[in-house]
């Protein structure tokens, strides 16, 4: 059976500056049917990410940093 030798490249391609944009604004789109309003802090963080200038998963850590650190208001 052939085995293509670029599969697990294609698989582990990065996503797109469009596909990022849209998975951001979807998940903030997903806070707000909950009332909960992104923070300038996650917002600047997703453009970070999205530009390219830091990872999905040090961005997601930055944020669950920022998060711990603030007090939960209700």
């Amino acid at each position: 059976m052939y085995k293509d030798p670029f599969e697990e490249y294609l698989r582990a391609q990065e996503p797109d500056r469009k596909q990022l944009g849209y998975a951001w604004q979807t998940a903030i789109g997903l806070q707000k049917v909950d009332d909960l309003e992104p923070s300038s802090y996650l917002i600047e963080t997703a453009k970070k990410n999205i530009e390219g200038e830091i990872t999905l998963d040090t961005a997601s850590e930055l944020i669950h940093r920022y998060y711990e650190q603030r007090p939960k208001t209700v």
